[in-house]
């Protein structure tokens, strides 16, 4: 056990000279603060294990090299702000700094639910998308940073459309079931010919039922019905989403958007 210890410590002090002190891992330490590989926000399985980064005198990958990739890699996915370099926070969209007030450019990696803090799901509560809009505005506002240089007249210009967009897309059954089909990869096609029959022959009914309505009262009972189908099919279209089943979502959207149709139709009649 001496002889071993004796020729052990000399080793170990030259692995620890050769470790950068920003990387915080000491291999021979049972106290190493360096992270475990499963919880870096930079692992995958093309990592190697531990185990493996062994240290050939011809190998071109050392514990070493793998420390300042690993810090390049952290480095290059963290957000800044572009004005006062301050670094993102991790739980928030970055559309605005809040330490030097600076718009930020847009990032459509960014999607709809998350510049309103929501769980990607079709099911949301829509009372309280108004409120975190216009707090977004209030700080988003292209009128808010006239003063400012146009790099950020543009970007305030870019957040804000795209923040109304996300609003009105959200806020509306039918706009919100397409938004998400597509964030699964699934294009909708809003004019695709409908081929079922039952769908065809109901939406003849309603349009005659429109044009030939009474008055007002006569509207505004079609127009309840409609409502009605509006909700009973975007409950379809949630259970059909929650089980995966995109043909059947689609199928749902196809039915809304006729009854959305109508429904406006209704309303230019009123």
């Amino acid at each position: 056990m001496y002889k071993t210890k004796q020729l052990w410590n000399p080793l170990s002090t030259v692995f620890r000279r050769l470790l950068p002190t920003t990387c915080r891992f000491d291999p021979f330490s049972a106290n190493s603060q360096f992270p475990p590989l499963s919880s870096h926000p930079q692992s995958s399985s093309r990592v190697p294990p531990r185990h493996s980064l062994d240290f050939f005198p011809d190998s071109k990958f050392s514990l070493l090299s793998f420390c300042s990739q690993s810090a390049a890699k952290l480095d290059s996915t963290t957000k800044r702000c572009w004005n006062c370099v301050t670094d993102a926070p991790g739980s928030t969209p970055f559309l605005y700094c809040d330490s030097c007030r600076s718009i930020q450019p847009l990032d459509l990696s960014i999607d709809y639910f998350q510049i309103f803090g929501l769980e990607k799901k079709y099911e949301i509560v829509v009372n309280g998308l108004e409120g975190r809009y216009k707090d977004w505005q209030k700080k988003l506002h292209p009128d808010l940073v006239h003063s400012k240089s146009e790099k950020e007249r543009e970007y305030a210009a870019e957040q804000s459309a795209r923040v109304i967009d996300a609003y009105r897309t959200l806020s509306n059954p039918l706009s919100r079931a397409i938004y998400i089909l597509r964030l699964e990869g699934v294009d909708v096609d809003e004019e695709q010919t409908v081929s079922d029959p039952e769908l065809l022959t109901e939406i003849m009914e309603i349009r005659e039922a429109v044009e030939e309505a009474p008055d007002s009262q006569a509207l505004n009972q079609i127009q309840s019905r409609m409502t009605e189908k509006l909700e009973e099919t975007s409950n379809s279209f949630a259970n059909a989403f929650r089980r995966r089943n995109f043909d059947e979502a689609v199928a749902c959207i196809q039915k809304m958007t006729y009854y959305q149709r109508a429904s406006e139709e209704i309303l230019k009649k009123l």
